[in-house]
């Protein structure tokens, strides 16, 4: 009795915590008794896609109707589980439920799924043939996320991004068909660079979460403490450092932009889509003269609108693309 005591009490705390966990978050995120229809679950992930994320409802009309449906079950997927990480408020919750997730996610994978962002998922890890792994790795950055809240340098960072953004690119070429290791390198660093412009776009908003996702090792060289961040008065410093981190971000954009003319069309209209809007966000911070302190910056709905129409200019005319098929010698976006 002794010895079994004290597992029958861990179990027990991990169930508080996990109710404690959906508690705080949407009913629907919970886990039915009974799993869903497969049109049931898309419908699910469908609806969450289209209230969530309006870049995500913008880039889906460019998309073939047949892939809409996988699309929508991996944002699903990626949504739920970023929730689960950021949105309970108890680190020990939160933690429990990417614990519960990942068994889910297993049991997903072993025909087991009960979960609508699972049943839906697991029709498109079949259809597509998606391995495990960047399911996986994006739980490991939420998991990051508890206990993480400081990069000692820039490659901590990135090596954080390889598991946060990373992924989300992979599963994206997996479920067109496009997956190879030169497309995953290309879509690695469009992806960090995408992070990291909105790192630097949200620095304020991740402060109050406890978390500076600024290199340390740069802070200290640009002589910026987390008191001036605190302060939110971007002293020429800080300035001086987002100027450095935004001309990063930027290199990192034009490593992955060859990408753009190495997919289909329909695809490359989203990740050309995608890849200048993360290029505007950059530009919004230049334009605040590096200032993220006292405001944060944001892309307007008519750039917005004017980034989809470049982009679908683009999917007409291919040397308009960021990443320009036949772009004549010279051209630039």
């Amino acid at each position: 009795m002794t010895a079994t005591a004290p597992l029958k009490t861990e179990a027990q705390d991990k169930e508080a915590l996990i109710a404690q966990g959906w508690a705080a978050l949407p009913p629907s995120y919970r886990i039915p008794e009974a799993a869903p229809t497969l049109d049931e679950a898309r419908a699910w992930c469908k609806r969450l896609a289209d209230s969530h994320y309006e870049n995500f409802h913008v880039a889906s009309w460019f998309l073939p109707k047949a892939l809409r449906p996988h699309f929508h079950a991996i944002y699903a997927y990626c949504r739920v589980s970023d929730d689960l990480g950021d949105e309970v408020g108890d680190r020990s919750a939160a933690l429990a439920l990417l614990d519960l997730w990942k068994l889910e996610l297993d049991a997903c994978y072993e025909g087991r799924a009960r979960h609508p962002v699972f049943v839906a998922l697991g029709e498109t890890i079949r259809t597509c043939s998606i391995p495990k792994e960047p399911f996986a790795d994006l739980l490991t950055a939420f998991r990051q996320d508890q206990t993480v809240t400081r990069f000692a340098t820039m490659q901590n960072v990135l090596d954080y991004c390889r598991y946060s953004a990373n992924p989300v690119g992979r599963l994206v070429l997996y479920a067109c068909g496009e997956a190879d290791e030169e497309r995953f390198a290309l879509s690695d660093a469009t992806c960090s660079a995408l992070q990291l412009a909105n790192f630097w776009q949200d620095v304020r908003v991740d402060y109050g979460k406890g978390r500076v996702y600024i290199p340390q090792d740069d802070m200290l060289r640009f002589g910026v403490t987390d008191e001036i961040i605190e302060n939110g008065v971007a002293t020429a410093e800080f300035r001086a450092l987002l100027r450095y981190e935004v001309g990063f971000a930027r290199s990192l954009f034009e490593q992955g932009l060859p990408l753009i003319g190495m997919v289909d069309r329909d695809l490359a209209l989203d990740l050309d889509l995608f890849s200048r809007g993360g290029l505007e966000i950059l530009r919004a911070i230049e334009r605040q003269n590096y200032d993220v302190l006292s405001a944060r910056p944001a892309i307007s709905k008519g750039t917005k609108m004017a980034l989809a129409l470049r982009a679908v200019g683009g999917k007409l005319l291919p040397f308009l693309n960021l990443g320009g098929r036949g772009r004549p010698q010279g051209k630039t976006a």
